[in-house]
C-alpha cells in the first residue's frame, strides 16, 4: 500500500485508536481530578498522533524525524501517567495491563519508524 498521507500510516492509526482508550478511561477518575490528572493523561494520548502527522508533513528527514521522537516521549509520558494512576487507585490493574501492552508495542513500532526516517536521511546524505 502506497502511504500517501499520515492516516495512512498504521503507527498513527494506532495512536489513535490510543486517544480513545484513553478517553474512555476519564470517567472512572475522581472528578477532583478534572485539571489533574485526567487532563495531563488526554493531553500525552493526543499529543502521540498528532507528532506523528506533524513529522509526516516535514519535508526533511531529520525533521521528521524529530516529531517522530517527540511522539515516542509522549507516549512515554502516557504510560508513567496511567501507572501513577493505577498505583493511586484510579484505573483498574487489569485495564493498566492490556494498556501497557498496547503502549510499548506502539513504542516499538515508533522506534520502527524513527530508525527508517533516520536511514532514509543517511542515505540522500550520502548520495
Amino acid at each position: 500500500m502506497e502511504i500517501k498521507s499520515f492516516e495512512d500510516l498504521e503507527v498513527w492509526r494506532r495512536a489513535k485508536e490510543l486517544v480513545v482508550r484513553t478517553y474512555e478511561l476519564a470517567p472512572l477518575f475522581p472528578k477532583d481530578e478534572t485539571f489533574g490528572i485526567i487532563s495531563q493523561v488526554k493531553r500525552a494520548s493526543l499529543s502521540v498522533p498528532a507528532n506523528i502527522a506533524e513529522g509526516f508533513g516535514r519535508f526533511h528527514y531529520l525533521d521528521k524525524a524529530k516529531f517522530y521522537l517527540n511522539a515516542r516521549g509522549s507516549l512515554f509520558e502516557l504510560k508513567s501517567h496511567i501507572l501513577i494512576a493505577t498505583d493511586l487507585k484510579f484505573i483498574d490493574e487489569t485495564i493498566t495491563e492490556q494498556l501497557i501492552q498496547d503502549i510499548d508495542r506502539l513504542g516499538v513500532k515508533i522506534n520502527n519508524l524513527i530508525a527508517t526516517t533516520r536511514g532514509r536521511a543517511s542515505k540522500k546524505q550520502s548520495s
